[in-house]
């Protein structure tokens, strides 16, 4: 029995052993073809301004726009490192392959440089090519930055509130306190923001603030730097925060006006002109004349002696009426008024009270 199966053991194995190949030759037909690396060559490595460069790519997608441009710095500072003004435009074949002229130029950054290719529409692809352009000046490239990438994680807001100082002028003061997280591969230490106020139209002020302490990598933190305004400040501002030359976020801060300010200046409008009023007044008063003051020709400035009652006793006598009798006492005169007459008679030479009136009347002259 063991002999019968001997045979048929060998042919079952001489049928099986195909299969894992065919097998595995119809998955790799039936998997998809993996997507081609986009790839360029140049014509030269070395050339100088005012040649022409030829370029040469493979692996693109088929019928897709692309951009060629000579860049230094190995482009790490974006298109700003590039000549942009002689770059060219191509579009890919139905293969994905494209050949072009481009003229060589010098960018506005040092060599080293390179051919940069990158797609304009659909999905983004690019591809570079070391490249020297003669003559053009050579430097080191930048540093990479080691502290950190933070990105802000939640809206900003401000907190704190002005004080009575601030109602007659005294600068606004706020905290803006926002969440950031550092999505880099280095821990951020003690970073350096700029925050910046902004007011209509005119471009934001920026000022630098250091927040002290660690952001570490994957991390977020919760950081406060202070915000202040101009003295005297009011309406609607922007406070904008800003870290590695990129604006993260911003939050409009309204500031009412110091009405404390404009009450000043009111009261001082109304007081300076009441106080100088009052001043030219008592000095007015203080160098008039005073009433009822006469000045006559021999006596200096004074109180002046009235004339009537002596006018009054000469008509007596010539007429020979009896004189008034003087009066014993006389009323103090008020201030201001004119002063009070003089006695002209003394007790023995006033006529007296009991001597009779004359019988007859003068006479006056011619009367008969």
């Amino acid at each position: 029995m063991s002999g019968r199966m001997c045979p048929f053991l060998v042919l079952l194995c001489l049928v099986l052993l195909p299969v894992p190949a065919a097998a595995s030759a119809a998955y790799q037909a039936a998997a998809p073809r993996a997507a081609p690396t986009p790839r360029i060559q140049l014509s030269a490595q070395e050339a100088g301004k005012g040649g022409t460069l030829t370029v040469t790519g493979s692996g693109w997608r088929p019928g897709t726009l692309l951009t060629l441009l000579i860049c230094g710095q190995n482009m790490i500072g974006g298109t700003n490192a590039c000549a942009n003004g002689d770059g060219r435009a191509v579009t890919t074949g139905p293969d994905g392959s494209f050949r072009k002229d481009l003229p060589v130029a010098e960018p506005p950054k040092p060599c080293p440089c390179v051919v940069h290719a990158a797609t304009v529409t659909g999905a983004p692809a690019t591809a570079d090519a070391p490249f020297t352009v003669a003559g053009h000046p050579v430097a080191p490239l930048p540093r990479a930055e080691t502290g950190g990438r933070l990105s802000v994680l939640a809206p900003p807001r401000l907190e704190g509130s002005s004080g009575l100082l601030t109602w007659f002028g005294a600068p606004a003061q706020r905290r803006l306190v926002v969440t950031v997280g550092n999505v880099g591969a280095t821990p951020a230490e003690d970073p350096v923001f700029e925050v910046g106020t902004s007011h209509g139209v005119f471009a934001p002020q920026w000022e630098e603030r250091q927040w002290q302490g660690t952001v570490p990598a994957g991390r977020k933190q919760r950081i406060e730097l202070p915000v202040e305004l101009p003295a005297g400040a009011h309406g609607d501002y922007l406070v904008s925060l800003k870290y590695g030359g990129k604006v993260l976020a911003e939050q409009p801060w309204g500031v009412g006006r110091p009405w404390g300010v404009t009450l000043f200046w009111i009261l001082l409008c109304v007081v300076v002109p009441a106080a100088v009023f009052r001043i030219g007044m008592a000095v007015v008063d203080r160098v008039r004349p005073r009433p009822g003051a006469a000045r006559t020709k021999g006596r200096p400035w004074g109180r002046a002696v009235s004339r009537a009652p002596r006018r009054a006793a000469a008509a007596g006598r010539h007429r020979g009426a009896r004189a008034p009798a003087p009066r014993s006492a006389e009323p103090a005169p008020a201030d201001g008024d004119a002063a009070a007459p003089l006695p002209w008679f003394t007790p023995d030479t006033a006529p007296s009270a009991s001597t009779a009136p004359p019988t007859d009347p003068p006479t006056s002259k011619g009367s008969p």
